[in-house]
Formats: C-alpha cells, structure tokens, sequence
C-alpha cells in the first residue's frame, strides 16, 4: 500500500489509539491495528479495523458515562 498522504511505499504495520467523540461523550480506544506511514506519520486503518471500531463505539453509545478508554484486542 502506498500513502495516500505523500505517496511514500513504507508503510508500517504499528497500534495506535483513535479518538471519538459524540454528544458529550468520548471514547479511546487504545491499541488499534494500523498502518503507519515512516515519512509523513499518517496512520491509516483497513476497512475491517474501522468496522469494528465503528460497533465498539456504537456498543458504548448505549451506555450513560462521560469518557471511555478501551483496549481494541478486549472489546474486539
């Protein structure tokens, strides 16, 4: 895969935390698969990863609370 970013080839395969928020409420979720890029930094997720960050989200939506932080490979 090549960055989007800055069209660089070496992309490397890390764990980030990613960050949402919604309504008040926040979520990270740390330790979550991804792309890195070694020249630019951008971090890109595969369509699999954003899935079930989106489901790990849409879980914790339904629960009352402020701020959540969640381990990606525990919720997954």
């Amino acid at each position: 895969m090549r960055c989007p970013s800055c069209k660089n080839d070496e992309l490397t395969e890390t764990f980030t935390s990613y960050f949402s928020g919604f309504d008040g409420v926040y979520v990270i979720v740390e330790n979550v698969p991804c792309r890195k890029c070694e020249v630019c930094g951008e971090e890109f997720f595969t369509l699999s990863v954003m899935e079930k960050l989106d489901e790990i989200i849409t879980r914790l939506k339904s629960i009352a609370s402020k701020i959540f932080i969640v381990d990606y490979k525990a919720a997954a």
